[in-house]
């Protein structure tokens, strides 16, 4: 019994037993004088502990445990701030250059008007005159077609980065986007004429890979329970992205001299800066949050699971993810399609918005800074005091909310494009415009971050990087596709028939959330 006791306590002592017995009848009983006096001195100790258990020093111990369990499992990783701060600092510098666009334009057509600028010009004009667009809307598609192609590249880069992220791990996958978001930058700045530019917005695009691979990270470092708040956190860096990025551009449009051929580079090395600074950020700071044991297991099937990511069916059916029960499958398909429909009837209205308030309200660059701006602090508000402290059994319904208000944002807006009538009395147009951009920044504020959540607790560790890059992927579709269709709605049949279509059409997503009885 003593020799029984002896090995729970040491396992020195039990192999120290084992020799003794191969010894003497005198030497086992000298060892067992000595194991005698060990027997006694750990009775002692546990006399000692019975008493400390009486006094409750070591009842309290197991308690503090679970609890301090609890707190690590609700409290936000560090890493989690790490990627916030790097995503803000991508958003500033990619949302500069949003007010300065028609500028931009007005700047190649000037200087660029037998290269490039004017082949697309005639073909995008050809493109206008066939579905009936008036003439003085030729910028607001020329824009679309800049802006559908970068998101189409994002589109396609986006699930192939998250793969390749699931093999190799997430910071040099992160190094390289960086990498090719400076480069196109510092094209950016040397863009003398308009090839230049559209082959920086096309690496900008073809880079644009980083986002998703947030997505992942923060999945690699948050639990079920604190993975809302974690998400939330990135809606909060697009919202000072928008809020900021903006107006800085649109300061740049109203101090650079537009007579000079090359007013564009302040603002260009300004986000070349940035970039470099996100990428220095991350190289030093960050460590990698997919350890080898947990990765996918090589680059033979994350390359065939390329063609998974390029296929729209495919994307739709998220055939590239692997090792999941069906229902997960069944879940990930349904929100894929609420994401898909949403951003891309969302996009739209997003879009066209710049060229609504310049037409229609005749706003100049500084004044739509300023319109970002505002939405930009309702959502920071929204998601860093409300989305960001549901919890995770509420942001199924968090999204529904959203979703909820965004046709009410779109009804407005319509009634907002007819400025020259007089409505309900004395509220006018601008009223409804007003409105319309409030509910818009509220269901910006919980759609995206919580379907995100929601899709990133479904799969094992070694797939959240694949399933984000494939729910990323079809909110790039949707957004490739979203301002094309909307501008030619826009020229053919007006700004109020097209928003109020889109907010009937918005009804669609949530509709379509509610009766999945699989997500509950």
């Amino acid at each position: 019994m003593v020799r029984t006791r002896l090995t729970n306590y040491s396992p020195i002592v039990a192999d120290d037993n084992e020799v003794v017995q191969r010894k003497t009848s005198l030497r086992d009983s000298m060892s067992s004088n000595k194991v005698s006096d060990s027997s006694k001195t750990i009775k002692r100790h546990k006399s000692d502990e019975n008493q400390n258990v009486k006094n409750g020093h070591a009842k309290s111990q197991k308690p503090n445990g679970k609890k301090q369990d609890q707190t690590s499992d609700e409290k936000t990783h560090p890493t989690v701030y790490l990627v916030f701060f790097s995503l803000l600092l991508d958003l500033l510098a990619f949302t500069m250059i949003l007010p300065l666009l028609p500028s931009l334009l007005d700047h190649y057509r000037q200087y660029d008007s037998v290269g490039l600028y004017k082949w697309v010009s005639d073909h995008v004009r050809y493109f206008q005159e066939l579905v009936g667009a008036p003439e003085r809307f030729n910028s607001v598609l020329f824009g679309g077609v800049l802006g559908s192609m970068y998101s189409f590249l994002q589109f396609v880069v986006s699930p192939i980065a998250g793969g390749l992220s699931d093999v190799y791990g997430r910071k040099p996958l992160m190094i390289l986007s960086l990498l090719g978001i400076s480069f196109s930058y510092l094209l950016w700045a040397v863009s003398h004429n308009f090839a230049i530019f559209v082959v920086a917005r096309f690496v900008g695009g073809l880079s644009k890979g980083n986002v998703s691979l947030t997505m992942a990270i923060i999945s690699d470092v948050s639990s079920h329970k604190n993975r809302g708040k974690a998400m939330a956190l990135v809606g909060i860096a697009f919202s000072l992205g928008f809020i900021l990025g903006p107006v800085i551009g649109a300061l740049f449009s109203l101090w650079s001299d537009k007579t000079s051929q090359n007013w564009f580079i302040y603002p260009a090395l300004c986000a070349l800066v940035l970039s470099l600074a996100d990428l220095l950020f991350i190289a030093v700071l960050f460590k990698e949050t997919l350890p080898k044991e947990k990765r996918a297991p090589g680059l033979a099937l994350s390359l065939s699971r390329a063609l998974s990511f390029i296929s729209i069916n495919d994307l739709f059916n998220f055939k590239a993810v692997q090792k999941i029960t069906l229902k997960e499958l069944s879940q990930l398909k349904r929100l894929g399609q609420v994401y898909f429909i949403y951003l891309f009837l969302y996009s739209g209205l997003e879009f066209t918005l710049t060229f609504l308030t310049h037409h229609v309200f005749e706003y100049t660059s500084m004044q739509q800074g300023k319109m970002f701006f505002v939405i930009g602090i309702i959502m920071a508000i929204l998601q860093g005091g409300v989305v960001r402290r549901l919890p995770a059994n509420s942001i199924l319904g968090g999204a529904q909310f959203g979703l909820w208000i965004i046709p009410l944002s779109f009804i407005s807006v319509a009634c907002a494009s007819k400025r020259d009538m007089l409505l309900f009395g004395t509220i006018n147009a601008i009223h409804f415009l007003y409105a319309g951009l409030v509910l818009f920044a509220v269901s910006t504020a919980f759609v995206v971050s919580c379907l995100t959540a929601s899709v990133s607790q479904i799969g094992g560790a070694d797939q959240r990087g694949t399933i984000l890059g494939v729910f990323r992927s079809l909110g790039a579709l949707a957004r490739a596709l979203g301002p094309v269709v909307a501008s030619i709605a826009y020229w053919s049949i007006g700004a109020f028939s097209t928003y109020s279509i889109g907010g009937v059409c918005l009804l669609m997503p949530v509709l379509l959330l509610r009766s999945s009885k699989n997500l509950k």
